[in-house]
């Protein structure tokens, strides 16, 4: 009877054991077109930290072109992976990236950029999570805004120069988004001036915001500065320096936060901040996501927005950046 219980408990002990070892063994890939940006150290790191905390195993791999993307699907399923997320050097693989995907009977998630398909498309059935870019811009907006208020700045003397570059539909949506904040702050429309960049560039943006300045009247007083991003913003900033505005004067706020750190680490200039972006959330949203649909079966949505941003400014980008690792 003592033998038949000691085989009993041997044989439930082996139960568990290969049922832990079976969900250690879950794998799956993340696939990037930029390993050395911050953005996708960052998004790689938080989905390692999805795998430790949830039993699952990330497989990283950096995919600069099409012939490497193609090759790394064919590496993943070899290694025994059943899906992976992937932001693609160019979205116009889409299609050969499914059907790669598919032949390895791997399931897909596309991150950061949307796939298109031969007309240029988006591939709205392959699920995707990306950034909002509207209502980002917006939240751009309102910063501005209340930084401006809390100066206790007049809007009959303070303007805006807007850097658009509408060829690109996610730089559109942030300006619209940013000067629907200003609006509803109480700037008034015609205190707003637009300016096309022609290059997305601290030069470009230096470019159209001279532009935009001789088109001030006498009585302009504060300068607000909007873009789709930081550098747009950046090239502003330098422009109303050349242009004799103190930085007492002017209000800048990008988008992204990794390509100011340089601008907040100086004392004092135009440049008040930016919204920092969330790597560590679409790193880890995704794995996570990608691990629910190969264990569980649930399949992400078609389209999941994400518009989670941090104002960083002088006085909190260090602690900010430091909790995603931006920061060293």
């Amino acid at each position: 009877m003592k033998k038949g219980i000691r085989v009993l408990a041997a044989a439930i002990a082996l139960s568990g054991f290969s049922a832990l070892a079976c969900a250690e063994e879950v794998k799956i890939g993340f696939l990037v077109k930029q390993a050395e940006e911050p953005w996708f150290q960052t998004e790689w790191a938080f989905a390692e930290k999805a795998g430790k905390d949830q039993g699952f195993t990330v497989i990283k791999i950096a995919v600069p072109d099409g012939e490497k993307t193609l090759s790394a699907i064919d590496t993943l399923a070899a290694n025994g992976a059943k899906g992976f997320v992937i932001c693609p050097p160019d979205v116009s693989l889409g299609p050969a990236i499914m059907a790669k995907a598919k032949l390895n009977n791997l399931k897909v998630l596309a991150v950061d950029d949307r796939f298109v398909d031969a007309k240029g498309k988006p591939m709205e059935d392959v699920p995707y999570v990306g950034l909002d870019a509207y209502k980002i811009g917006q939240k751009q907006g309102e910063a501005m805004a209340a930084q401006a208020k809390q100066r206790n700045w007049d809007w009959k003397d303070t303007y805006a120069v807007i850097n658009t570059f509408d060829e690109l539909e996610t730089g559109k949506k942030r300006t619209d988004g940013s000067v629907e904040g200003l609006k509803a702050a109480g700037l008034p429309a015609d205190h707003i001036l637009f300016s096309a960049q022609k290059t997305l560039d601290v030069p470009g943006s230096m470019d159209s915001t001279n532009s935009a300045l001789v088109k001030l009247p006498r009585g302009a007083k504060n300068l607000i500065i909007g873009g789709m991003n930081d550098s747009t913003v950046l090239g502003g900033v330098r422009a109303t320096e050349s242009a004799g505005f103190k930085a007492a004067n002017v209000i800048g706020v990008g988008i992204n936060g990794t390509d100011a750190i340089e601008e907040l680490k100086k004392s004092d200039t135009g440049f008040y901040g930016s919204m920092l972006l969330s790597p560590d959330a679409s790193g880890y949203k995704t794995a996570t996501a990608m691990f629910e649909w190969v264990t569980k079966g649930t399949e992400p949505a078609k389209f999941t927005a994400l518009d989670n941003v941090t104002l960083i400014t002088r006085a909190n980008f260090k602690a900010e950046l430091s909790k995603i690792g931006l920061w060293k």
